[in-house]
């Protein structure tokens, strides 16, 4: 990770330009009072990037697909995602900001249905995951009528399973257990079994149908009054160390050998030389040739088996090995 931008007008420099390349009159000396060579500019950084999205919500939905996520989603705020009997029917997560009783909002995430498998990749698995990696809160969503055959307390663990295995840190976020469709008739026999799950797992717990909205505007007061008294907790250092190529020593050389079998010279000074050098000027291809002896390279590349005529790369020149 090179950047995590979480804050309006953050800013972070992925890629640095290059300076500008030092004129003529900077390498007059003593013995060489007017020197006919100059450098070029040094290269701009180039990488390439994979950017992120993740939403910024306080509080996340989360359940198997087809459990009323969407559904309680437009029943408490003005966002309408797409409602349907069908899994998947929301592909792209959806924000609804939800007004409390007392004048106050919050933003609620409908993160699209996980599935077992979703920490490994499966289905959308990552895509969706992510996103509940800001929220303050999870609202656990269960179907609790079973009507799609699944059992909505192995749904709760496997789910749960899933969290901690794509992050502990989410796997350790507050849950609210909310049992929906509880209008449907089958609800009535898995109700005890989810209260007693809620019991033995320390979670607050909500009977609600987003379709009737029963019980709907308990559930938004208890998150609004949650969330107003809700205390950030301090960062933990990550595990996981940020990749920093300033603390790499520019120094430093490397010789490999490339697929067709031609050797690589890799080191950040001495590709930014090749690049910064004419080498159609015969006064800096000496001092080129100065710079390559005083760093050594000629005795590295013979460690590796240079020989003479072989072709030798530097950043994105080649050269032809002479002695």
């Amino acid at each position: 990770m090179l950047a995590d931008l979480t804050e309006i007008g953050q800013e972070a420099v992925i890629c640095k330009g290059g300076r500008g390349g030092r004129g003529n009159a900077k390498f007059a000396n003593s013995a060489n009072r007017a020197p006919t060579f100059a450098e070029f500019g040094e290269p701009g950084e180039a990488r390439n990037l994979i950017l992120e999205l993740k939403l910024l919500a306080d509080v996340g939905l989360v359940g198997y697909p087809s459990v009323g996520k969407s559904s309680l989603v437009a029943s408490c705020s003005a966002a309408r995602p797409e409602i349907a009997d069908y899994h998947f029917t929301t592909i792209t997560p959806v924000l609804g900001v939800v007004k409390t009783d007392y004048e106050k909002s919050f933003v609620m995430a409908d993160i699209p249905g996980l599935i077992e498998g979703a920490a490994d990749g499966v289905g959308l698995g990552h895509d969706f995951l992510r996103h509940v990696e800001r929220t303050k809160l999870i609202l656990h969503i269960v179907d609790a009528s079973g009507i799609e055959g699944r059992d909505p307390v192995e749904d709760y663990h496997k789910i749960n399973a899933e969290l901690k295995k794509y992050s502990e840190k989410i796997a350790r976020r507050t849950q609210i257990l909310v049992a929906n469709k509880i209008d449907l008739p089958e609800a009535q026999e898995n109700l005890p079994r989810l209260k007693k799950l809620a019991e033995e797992e320390g979670l607050k717990f909500f009977e609600i149908s987003a379709a009737t909205r029963q019980g709907v505007k308990e559930l938004i007061s208890y998150v609004g009054e949650w969330l107003d008294n809700y205390v950030e907790e301090p960062e933990t250092e990550d595990e996981t160390k940020v990749y920093d190529e300033n603390k790499e020593d520019p120094e430093k050389i490397t010789i490999t050998r490339n697929i067709s079998g031609e050797l690589v010279v890799n080191g950040k000074a001495i590709e930014k030389l090749v690049a910064m050098t004419n080498f159609l000027n015969d006064e800096a291809v000496r001092r080129f040739q100065y710079i390559w002896r005083i760093k050594g390279i000629d005795n590295k590349l013979k460690a590796k088996g240079v020989k003479e005529g072989d072709t030798v790369h530097i950043g994105e020149m080649e050269f032809e090995y002479r002695e």
